[in-house]
């Protein structure tokens, strides 16, 4: 049996932090102040913020599925950096671990160790320190380094700093960083987090049947389209998540919106036969485990 790691105090102790001031966030909107203004910005950086892993850290770095401008490169790592996820390197290279480890122990959000595992109980435990021998791509991009070596800068300063200077120019420096800096922060980490926990627990699983991923519309709503985590899982090299135009996948649509303006482009997509195919073969699968299960009684 694995041994149990210990726990990551820098890591739990921001975490419950943060949630507290979250919950402060909302106490001083409710009693001391509350302006739309702050409102607006907690808004604006939950979409930026969403995107830049979404469309970022997730298509772009950890599944090269389209290519991007330098300048959209640069504001994926700087809102990145906001969302408090760890640099684009280090979540690009644990990302790839749990798709090559998907339910086995090596993976860093095994679903197999149960629910608050997957969904937060990873980030509370010390990890072996990573190698990123599963990133010699992202180890020669300048701006993926740049931002390694700089994240806890770029982290407090976008996510703290900024917002509460902002704050200044409508009188609500304090409610701006907290509605921005903590109550946003932890909405977008249980977003994130549901996508390795309730994307792996909630749904169908058209395309495979060989691991715990899964397609749901529900989960979709609250991960920015990353709920369509089976066909994800069956085809990583696509830049889509949900593939049908009446899927909820905001991501999809904006990495398609730009590359009309040639901000992005090579958006690589898995031909609609493979798809059928795979499709096909789920089902021909579940039938035989039917006629199996039949003939056992």
């Amino acid at each position: 049996m694995p041994q149990r790691r210990p726990f990551a105090k820098v890591n739990s102790y921001f975490i419950l932090a943060a949630h507290i001031l979250a919950v402060v966030a909302v106490l001083h909107m409710c009693l001391v102040q509350f302006s739309w203004w702050s409102l607006g910005l907690g808004l604006f950086y939950s979409w930026v913020c969403g995107m830049a892993i979404t469309a970022g850290y997730h298509r772009l770095f950890a599944h090269p599925t389209y290519r991007a401008h330098g300048v959209l490169r640069a504001l994926y790592l700087f809102f990145g950096a906001a969302s408090v996820q760890n640099s684009a390197l280090k979540w690009s290279s644990d990302h790839r671990i749990h798709h090559g480890k998907v339910d086995r122990e090596e993976d860093p959000y095994n679903i197999q160790k149960g629910f608050w595992w997957a969904h937060i109980g990873w980030v509370l435990r010390q990890a072996p320190e990573p190698d990123y021998a599963n990133v010699p791509d992202l180890k020669k991009d300048r701006l993926v380094m740049w931002q390694h070596r700089h994240y806890l800068f770029l982290a407090i300063f976008s996510s703290a700093i900024l917002p509460l200077g902002l704050g200044f120019l409508w009188g609500d420096p304090i409610g701006a960083l907290l509605v921005v800096g903590f109550l946003r922060l932890v909405v977008q980490w249980h977003s994130t987090f549901s996508v390795n926990s309730v994307a792996h627990m909630i749904g169908r699983r058209p395309y495979s049947l060989a691991n715990s991923a899964r397609d749901s519309f529900i989960t979709a709503l609250v991960t920015m389209g990353e709920g369509y985590h089976n066909f994800h899982h069956r085809f990583a090299n696509d830049y889509r998540n949900g593939i049908s135009w009446f899927h909820f996948d905001p991501t999809k649509w904006m990495v398609w919106s730009l590359s009309k303006v040639r901000l992005t482009w090579d958006l690589k997509r898995v031909p609609k036969r493979v798809i059928q195919n795979a499709r096909e073969r789920v089902k021909e699968e579940l039938r035989a485990r039917k006629l199996k299960a039949a003939a056992a009684r």
